[in-house]
């Protein structure tokens, strides 16, 4: 498993992706998934151009449907961000019940848990900097539902270490699991694992059957507590070499478009606030997935600092134009929209499968 940063071998991935056998096999952990979270989080690709570009390969609606429901799932998300703001950190629709510890099991952080298929899926995401989705709702399910713990500091490790780090997705997919932005919690079973991740395990303490997993008593195991360390290392600042007069666009950790304004004269900063870090910690192999992604876009020279400081120290006097994105809610200047597949869509769903009902009306459209 690899991530390459060129964006030649990114859209290739993108052509390559097969709609039909996606959905057939997404729920396994060897299916034939796209690989594209990495790209379509740090904003080097959108969910728009991927619809796009398959629409152009002359897929029909039918299948299309379940992968561009997929793309959804990371919209909606966004969407979610995008209303609630800051509130996104608290349990959304209600607390996550029956929590007992404030914290996380030493056994999620150290890979050591048992059950044989997540300790290798975490071992992976150490390696890789990538886990498959059905995983992470393993890891999530053993972390908040059979380990009880709240899941705002799990949900924090895992982002700290995914190249595809992103908040909305990320924070939504752990409430979702604990019950806490659901009706319900998820749980999965030893036969469910084994199903969806080809091991053959059994005799543990989630090989039972889904009526019994909600009452077993949290293992031995999951009991001993730990607040993984995360901290982030942002490159040395360099002087940079910057027109003051020309406009200037502001790259960040969720916008590396590489097509945006391309060919246009301008001042081109891909800014690393600390105080982002500091709030949403990211893992050297993600900072340095961030830093190759980069060098992709014509020109562009990193500052380490703050919004506020980037504009005092050069003196910026030409128009200051961004992403509107809500971590970064502080910039000041010309926000331009996300390129979401349906723009149309706007304000904050109670659930997703109201969203994508909306969805289904411009996707019939487009197809």
């Amino acid at each position: 498993m690899n991530f390459p940063t060129q964006y030649d071998q990114i859209l290739a991935r993108v052509e390559a992706i097969q709609p039909l056998e996606y959905a057939s096999t997404r729920n396994y952990l060897r299916g034939a998934v796209s690989y594209l979270s990495p790209y379509i989080s740090r904003g080097v690709v959108s969910t728009r151009q991927v619809l796009e570009s398959l629409l152009q390969r002359g897929f029909q609606r039918h299948e299309l449907e379940k992968f561009v429901q997929e793309l959804a799932w990371r919209d909606y998300f966004q969407q979610v961000w995008e209303a609630l703001g800051n509130d996104l950190m608290q349990d959304i629709k209600q607390p996550q019940p029956d929590v007992a510890y404030t914290q996380m099991a030493q056994a999620i952080v150290n890979a050591s848990t048992g059950i044989e298929a997540i300790d290798q899926s975490i071992k992976t995401l150490y390696e890789t900097g990538y886990m498959h989705n059905h995983a992470r709702m393993y890891v999530a399910s053993l972390a908040c539902n059979v380990g009880k713990a709240h899941w705002k500091v799990p949900a924090r490790w895992l982002y700290y270490h995914l190249l595809d780090a992103d908040v909305a997705s990320n924070t939504c997919s752990w409430q979702w699991v604990a019950g806490a932005f659901s009706a319900k919690k998820y749980y999965a079973n030893q036969e469910n694992i084994n199903r969806y991740t080809g091991s053959r395990q059994g005799q543990t303490f989630l090989d039972t059957t889904y009526e019994q997993i909600a009452l077993v008593p949290i293992p031995s195991v999951l009991k001993p507590q730990t607040l993984p360390a995360l901290p982030t290392k942002l490159p040395a600042q360099k002087p940079l070499q910057l027109q003051p007069n020309l406009p200037t666009l502001i790259y960040n950790a969720y916008n590396l478009e590489v097509l945006w304004h391309a060919g246009e004269e301008a001042n081109r900063i891909l800014l690393l606030e600390p105080s982002h870090f500091a709030q949403y910690p990211m893992c050297p192999k993600t900072i340095d997935f961030i830093l190759a992604l980069a060098q992709n876009i014509t020109g562009i020279q990193c500052f380490v600092g703050e919004f506020q400081a980037l504009k005092e120290s050069y003196s910026l006097q030409g128009e200051i134009i961004f992403k509107k994105h809500p971590a970064f809610a502080h910039y000041v200047g010309k926000a331009e929209e996300r390129a979401y597949m349906f723009p149309e869509l706007k304000g904050y769903f109670p659930s997703f499968f109201n969203y994508w009902s909306k969805c289904e009306k411009y996707f019939k459209k487009m197809c």
